[in-house]
């Protein structure tokens, strides 16, 4: 690694940590904006026992103390206690959650972006043929549905009238494959259709056609020369995608009974909890700076003239 690329790569991580605080101070002002709290729903509760709660959790003293205290405790490792769950903290709910929803978006991962990829490349290369108008087809279908029609189908269809598959639940191999193909088919749409026009901008390009004059190998054209260009402007697209698969999807666990953590996106925000609200605002935005960071280290992988330094690969 160069010192360059050190200096760099730290302003980056120093910069991702000054947009992450700033983000959490103006989540924690706005939620404390919205009218009610997180008791005042217990009816049954008199006003004096809503206030020890209040208390307790801290929550009756200003929001400047409030938040500096937040996230003193978050540098501490230590991101409170979910009102929804008191017994348990929210690194625990986290710990239990996640890993099932990036099981699912791992694999989600790797079958749009391995198809939509496959497909793209196969659309560009047999241009105008039934085959670019059958991913054509497919990726618009993709675009346009939302993925909790697509599951409300796969349901319909694969459950109910054919009876392959279960119609959700976790813990077995063949409970995933409705959930995966409902959440993949936008991601792989927005790759097939991204990669099908860098593969054909590419296609056009003057070395491209002058590497054929001079009698190259189509494969290593392919291969060394419009494979590796395209990719470029595809890493825009993959990036953004990645922290949203990764974070689950309210729809897609919910319909299919999936335990993970997209429930809790809007559950925490139903329910006034703060300490959860701030959990996940905190993931998605590390996962947001950190895609970022790597899609830039990426560029340079995928186009030595993009590193920084403008240092020419090994």
């Amino acid at each position: 690694m160069s010192a360059t690329f050190a200096r760099y790569l730290a302003g980056r991580v120093v910069g991702l940590l000054l947009v992450i605080i700033a983000l959490s101070a103006a989540t924690f002002a706005l939620m404390h904006q919205v009218p009610g709290g997180p008791f005042t729903s217990e009816k049954y509760m008199p006003p004096e026992a809503i206030a020890n709660i209040n208390r307790k959790y801290g929550l009756d003293q200003p929001l400047p103390v409030q938040y500096l205290k937040w996230l003193g405790a978050v540098v501490q490792g230590d991101f409170g206690i979910p009102f929804q769950s008191p017994t348990e903290t929210v690194v625990t709910v986290v710990a239990r959650a996640w890993p099932v929803t990036l099981t699912v978006g791992a694999i989600t991962i790797g079958v749009a972006y391995g198809l939509g990829i496959t497909f793209g490349v196969v659309a560009a290369l047999w241009q105008n043929s039934w085959i670019d108008r059958a991913v054509t087809f497919v990726a618009t279908l993709g675009l346009t549905l939302p993925n909790f029609i697509i599951g409300f189908l796969l349901v319909y269809f694969l459950s109910v009238k054919l009876r392959w598959l279960p119609t959700g639940g976790w813990g077995k191999p063949n409970q995933l494959i409705m959930p995966v193909i409902a959440y993949s088919l936008g991601p792989m749409a927005i790759v097939a259709r991204y990669t099908r026009a860098s593969m054909l901008e590419v296609l056009r390009s003057e070395y491209v056609r002058l590497a054929r004059a001079r009698g190259l190998p189509w494969h290593r054209i392919l291969f060394r020369y419009v494979l590796r260009n395209a990719l470029v402007p595809l890493i825009t697209v993959l990036g953004p995608n990645i922290p949203d698969v990764l974070t689950g999807s309210i729809f897609v666990e919910g319909m299919f009974s999936i335990p993970g953590l997209g429930r809790f996106f809007t559950s925490s925000a139903l329910f006034r909890d703060y300490p959860m609200i701030m959990a996940m605002m905190l993931l998605v935005a590390v996962l947001w700076g950190a895609t970022y960071i790597i899609s830039d280290i990426l560029y340079g992988l995928a186009d030595p003239r993009m590193r920084v330094g403008g240092g020419e690969a090994r």
